[in-house]
């Protein structure tokens, strides 16, 4: 019965901050994932989703990278073989304090793969990842999934209460089906349904952006907490701002440009102390239009910095915006 009772409030004291980092491929590394823990001390981070299949042949891999400062931490893995799934969870464990199974992911060389969203036509076998990565681990198992592949398929209710009858402890929901990837609005009020319909926590997810956004959705959801992904690119205080919110009512001001500068350029330099100057140089390019949005001839000096391969010049356009951007800063 105490451990019942221990396993039943072990993901309550990981999810305590009613915020998390959601898993974005290519985006919540190693680097991203310090940053938000700077600003959040409690929050959930959540890693890159990881392909089993790949860990299987890759164990060493930067992708796995941890600082003790990152707990509590999810990993998120993918796949659709049960013994890889199992094997993946007993590797990771020793990094994780959750491990989470990707069914949500609606890139089509994923779901071709029968991975990802494509995973909410197949519940059986859903149900089976989820009880072989129990098997691989003592830590919780959760699963992010959508309201369904198509708007004709909207069986998340049903899906979620497999997920848990399977063994998963928690639920993050994207508001979104698989054929809408990220278009449209995400449909908060329809995590309701699923909340009430399951008895673990679960936190929505989808087009939060803001404090303001958190607050819509999780009025509408009835959800747990809000799980932030696209939001946190180029402001990597969001989480501990919601966070915040959160707790005390609370507003703090987002970055001004300044600190967004700065912070770009610290996420520039970790981004090179792991990769090296000239990958992480090209790697960082995805991030540059989410810091300097809204500047003064945004588009243009975007288009230059995606360019730029020297990174002494890159440091001599930051302190050109800041320059030109003065009266708005």
């Amino acid at each position: 019965m105490q451990q019942l009772q221990q396993q039943k409030n072990r993901v309550p004291e990981l999810i305590k901050s009613k915020v998390s980092l959601a898993p974005m491929a290519g985006i919540t590394d190693y680097v991203l994932r310090s940053l938000v823990r700077k600003y959040s001390k409690e929050c959930l981070l959540t890693t890159e989703m990881i392909s089993s299949e790949f860990l299987a042949q890759n164990a060493e891999t930067e992708i796995t990278k941890l600082d003790e400062s990152h707990h509590p931490i999810v990993y998120q893995i993918c796949g659709h073989k049960p013994h890889l799934m199992k094997y993946s969870a007993e590797y990771l464990t020793k990094f994780a304090d959750m491990i989470d199974i990707n069914m949500g992911c609606p890139v089509n060389k994923v779901v071709k793969g029968q991975d990802g969203s494509a995973l909410m036509r197949n519940p059986r076998l859903a149900m089976d990842l989820v009880r072989a990565v129990k098997e691989g681990t003592n830590k919780p198992v959760s699963v992010k999934f959508r309201l369904g592949y198509t708007a004709d398929e909207m069986n998340y209710v049903e899906f979620g209460q497999q997920m848990q009858e399977a063994g998963a402890e928690f639920i993050t929901l994207h508001a979104r089906t698989r054929s809408q990837f990220y278009a449209g609005h995400a449909d908060w009020k329809k995590i309701k349904e699923l909340k009430h319909n399951v008895d673990i926590p679960v936190f929505a997810n989808g087009d939060i952006v803001s404090i303001e956004t958190a607050e819509e959705a999780l009025n509408q959801s009835d959800a747990d907490g809000v799980a932030i992904g696209r939001g946190v690119l180029g402001d990597p205080t969001l989480i501990h701002r919601v966070a915040h919110y959160f707790k005390t009512g609370e507003k703090i001001p987002t970055p001004t440009l300044e600190e967004k500068l700065d912070m770009m350029r610290i996420h520039l330099d970790e981004e090179i102390k792991l990769r090296g100057e000239n990958v992480a140089i090209k790697f960082f390019r995805k991030f540059y239009p989410y810091y300097i949005a809204g500047i003064r001839n945004a588009s243009k000096i975007r288009g230059v910095l995606v360019l730029e391969e020297d990174y002494n010049k890159i440091l001599e356009y930051i302190n050109y915006i800041k320059k030109e951007n003065e009266i708005c800063v």
